[in-house]
């Protein structure tokens, strides 16, 4: 008998808010009021050392988010992060090392892309769900565009230096599953703890995302 198999990464949420935690208290209240904004997919990026108790605290404590682990580069993280209870995987970038052990792990995952090359090689592999990183850096929507053609296969989350105003332009293209972002991460909102801010961003980022898809 056969599992069924685990939902695409790209269609978890249209905007995945890609979250840098300091302070581990604040995981759980900031998870929830992301969730509390219609966004429940949520990536926790590997670039402080709390990031993975951070996964830890809001698998075991917001039982409503999908709670991801980014930033992941090493086979190591990608056991960890699943053991803590990431439900998801985003990679900036990918060697086969690693894909096979995201690939092996059980969970969706996202290796990162930036050149057509990078693209036609997972394709290769079978792996048509990508992260477009660096998007803005690496040619945005322009650059997406040009990819539609020639390989209709692919599927993108683009991140990076994606904001309120772009994102809609992201949305609308057949290729883009959802974006990422921290614009509804603002600094000073994070460090007075103003989760009702957050909250806010977040509901106008979900409802951005809806407005682009009805263009």
């Amino acid at each position: 008998m056969t599992s069924a198999p685990s939902p695409s990464v790209l269609d978890l949420a249209p905007v995945v808010p890609v979250v840098v935690l300091d302070d581990l208290a604040d995981a759980v209240p900031l998870a929830r009021a992301l969730v509390a904004g219609g966004l429940p997919a949520i990536e926790v990026t590997l670039r402080t050392p709390v990031a993975l108790d951070a996964i830890r605290a809001i698998a075991a404590e917001v039982p409503d988010a999908v709670v991801g682990a980014g930033t992941v580069i090493t086979p190591e993280q990608v056991e960890a992060t699943v053991a803590a209870g990431a439900r998801f995987l985003v990679s900036p970038g990918w060697t086969d090392t690693l894909l096979d052990a995201m690939r092996a792990s059980g969970v969706p995952f996202l290796p990162g892309v930036s050149t057509t090359s990078e693209v036609v090689a997972l394709l290769e592999r079978g792996v048509r769900e990508m992260k477009f990183f660096p998007a803005e850096a690496a040619g945005g929507t322009a650059y997406l565009k040009a990819l539609a053609a020639p390989l209709p296969q692919a599927r993108f989350c683009p991140t990076g230096g994606i904001g309120a105003d772009s994102a809609p332009e992201y949305l609308a293209l057949p290729n883009v599953g959802c974006v990422g972002g921290t614009w509804m991460l603002p600094k000073d909102a994070l460090a007075g703890r103003d989760w009702a801010r957050v909250e806010a961003l977040a509901r106008a980022a979900a409802g951005l995302s809806a407005g682009a898809r009805c263009r």
